[in-house]
């Protein structure tokens, strides 16, 4: 098992190659991937892309968790976030 090096919130983690970036939130403890118009926390909820609850910005882009591969050095934020 290969570990890789990425930020989630600003925090360091190691997370096991080839997890998603949904996946290695789960396992960081974080809860909700983004905040709704209505600030709302919202989670990952149909785990293939359709629903697109699972919008977080990597490395400065708007993607989603449950379809990214982690990648060494990666910066994961929660989308929506104040």
């Amino acid at each position: 098992m290969k570990l890789i090096a990425l930020t989630i919130a600003g925090q360091p983690y190691q997370v096991q190659e080839g997890i998603t970036v949904a996946a290695a939130l789960n396992l960081s403890g974080v809860d909700h991937c983004r905040i709704s118009v209505s600030q709302q926390p919202r989670a990952p909820f149909c785990g293939m892309g359709v629903c697109q609850e699972c919008r977080v910005i990597i490395n400065g882009v708007q993607q989603l968790a449950c379809q990214t591969l982690c990648q060494p050095e990666m910066s994961i934020e929660r989308s929506g976030q104040k």
